[in-house]
């Protein structure tokens, strides 16, 4: 399936220097033919300003257990660019995992599949 010029923001929300992750998530996407942007830590205004800089059709949060900084990043990005659909990934508390779906998040906590990541990309870029 042609992903080309489909792009994806990849984040991360916590100063937990934990990256391997999203960086093999990232590699994931590339592999599938997506452009994906990898600002690195960002602040939720940072997340925003970067989705819209960079006209993206999908945010990718690494959110490493800080589930209160991604709630924001969520609503703000939801705010400027409503129509951008957003997932995220690392440690998802289940309470929190609720808690994101709840806000039409799709959630991957550590465990998940590749393949399903990729899946949901496409899915969620329209591709699918």
């Amino acid at each position: 399936m042609n992903t080309a010029g489909k792009r994806i923001l990849m984040a991360k929300t916590g100063l937990d220097g934990h990256w391997r992750g999203p960086t093999v998530v990232a590699k994931a996407l590339r592999d599938a033919g997506f452009e994906v942007i990898m600002i690195g830590m960002a602040r939720p205004e940072e997340v925003v300003q970067a989705s819209v800089d960079e006209d993206v059709d999908l945010v990718g949060l690494n959110i490493g257990g800080h589930v209160d900084v991604a709630v924001r990043a969520i609503g703000m990005v939801r705010e400027s660019r409503p129509e951008v659909p957003i997932f995220v990934g690392g440690v998802v508390p289940p309470h929190a995992k609720r808690k994101l779906e709840a806000l039409g998040v799709e959630v991957y906590p550590p465990g998940s599949q590749l393949p399903d990541i990729v899946a949901a990309a496409r899915r969620l870029t329209g591709l699918a």
